[in-house]
């Protein structure tokens, strides 16, 4: 399948790897004939390697919504997107749409998926976050000109996801592993370990990813290591994370974080890649 340089992620995410691709390309395998990615985000990697074959999800159902829309409705999508402003008074009223849950379950998928996308494009920072009842609560952005309508994007991704064989969930990663074929390359990029106590980030769902989550996503690396799968995973570079994955391959890269509110703070951090394979 011939590669589309449009499709492109067409949300921020935090922890994305757009800006780590130049690192992490020459780390994958040469070939892969299908692809799994259990936290899948906004999708950097997938998008540059566009697989023919895939399996996609994350646990977060509003994300997985936007790309169920994108590859069955794209055109209704970017009409939907044409109404939204750009305007603070307009994006706290839009914002507000799941407090009234009756309200919020009559919306029609293109609704919802459109709100996602317009409150990840002007929201502060690209930053999707909810809080303990699974509300969007980030702040607005005050950005001059968002790029709400992303349209050569959303319908090169909306191309893709109907060219390629992909199958989409938004369970818990484990269950999403289960049926892979033994051919699948599997990348994870799950919540990171936190580097400090202050550091600590998982607001895009309910819930969290402790160290127990950690411990748990290492045992199911195992499981897929006695599987004869290939793997790879991205995490901070915590003495906690190499340990637990000592005794596989560890490469330690530098990435950029954008995502802290106070800019003194964003800057170069260590990051592994750790693999099963050479």
């Amino acid at each position: 399948m011939r590669k589309n340089k449009l499709v492109a992620p067409v949300l921020k995410w935090v922890g994305g790897k757009r800006q780590l691709l130049d690192v992490i390309k020459p780390l994958l395998p040469k070939k892969i004939n299908t692809y799994c990615e259990p936290f899948v985000g906004g999708g950097a990697v997938l998008f540059n390697i566009q697989p023919s074959k895939a399996y996609i999800n994350d646990i977060n159902q509003d994300l997985m919504l936007v790309y169920k829309v994108i590859k069955e409705d794209v055109e209704s999508l970017i009409d939907a997107l044409a109404d939204f402003k750009n305007e603070a008074e307009f994006f706290y009223s839009v914002r507000d749409w799941d407090r009234d849950k009756n309200r919020y379950a009559l919306l029609s998928e293109v609704e919802r998926a459109a709100r996602i996308i317009f409150l990840n494009k002007t929201c502060y920072n690209g930053l999707y976050r909810v809080n303990n009842a699974g509300e969007f609560n980030s702040p607005f952005g005050y950005y001059k000109n968002p790029n709400i309508v992303n349209t050569p994007v959303l319908r090169a991704v909306s191309a893709y996801f109907n060219e390629a064989d992909i199958y989409f969930s938004d369970t818990d990663y484990e269950t999403a592993l289960n049926n892979i074929p033994k051919s699948t390359f599997v990348y994870f990029d799950p919540p990171y370990d936190p580097i400090s106590s202050t550091s600590y980030f998982t607001g895009y769902s309910k819930g969290g990813f402790t160290q127990e989550d950690q411990i748990r996503l290492r045992k199911c690396c195992d499981d897929l290591n006695e599987r004869g799968i290939k793997f790879m995973l991205s995490n901070s570079a915590t003495d906690f994370i190499k340990e637990q994955y000592a005794e596989y391959n560890i490469t330690i890269v530098q990435a950029k974080r954008n995502i802290n509110s106070v800019a003194s703070r964003r800057g170069d951090v260590d990051e592994v890649i750790i693999r099963n394979y050479e």
